[in-house]
């Protein structure tokens, strides 16, 4: 005869398995999109920006090194919201979408490069494909 403890366990136990045996895949609720748009640099210098050069038109804190982006108010509307994924062609890695530019720019992008004016006068002004990750709509995400 099974003693209660043990009976529970085996309960307990019999559960775990079938909750790990389940195979139900989470549905991917994100894809990339792709744009051209152009692309400059900026630093956190107050000729550059304003006078408090390390705080973003969204609040947040830059700090060199780290991998951000400034997007004109016109992408905001595709998708390129705050701490949006970007991949940025011809840099490595992943940038978040960290500061928005003035009203005036359009379809532009502008790649923090902390305080290393060089490496911003080096990247210049150039058109590049961005992909972005945005939310599916709810409709075509499986459930």
């Amino acid at each position: 005869m099974i003693s209660s403890r043990a009976g529970w366990l085996l309960i307990v136990l019999s559960m775990c398995s079938a909750l790990v045996n389940c195979k139900d895949e989470v549905p991917n609720a994100y894809e990339w999109k792709t744009l051209e748009v152009t692309a400059t640099a900026y630093n956190s210098l107050h000729y550059q920006t304003n006078e408090n050069p390390f705080i973003t038109a969204f609040g947040d804190s830059l700090k060199p090194g780290v991998r951000y982006i400034a997007v004109s108010r016109d992408l905001l509307k595709l998708g390129l919201t705050h701490n949006t994924l970007v991949k940025v062609e011809g840099l490595e890695g992943t940038y978040l979408v960290k500061d928005k530019m003035h009203f005036r720019w359009r379809n532009k992008i502008d790649v923090y490069m902390g305080t290393d004016v060089e490496a911003a006068k080096e990247w210049g002004r150039r058109k590049v494909n961005i992909s972005y990750r945005v939310e599916k709509l709810k409709d075509s995400v499986k459930d």
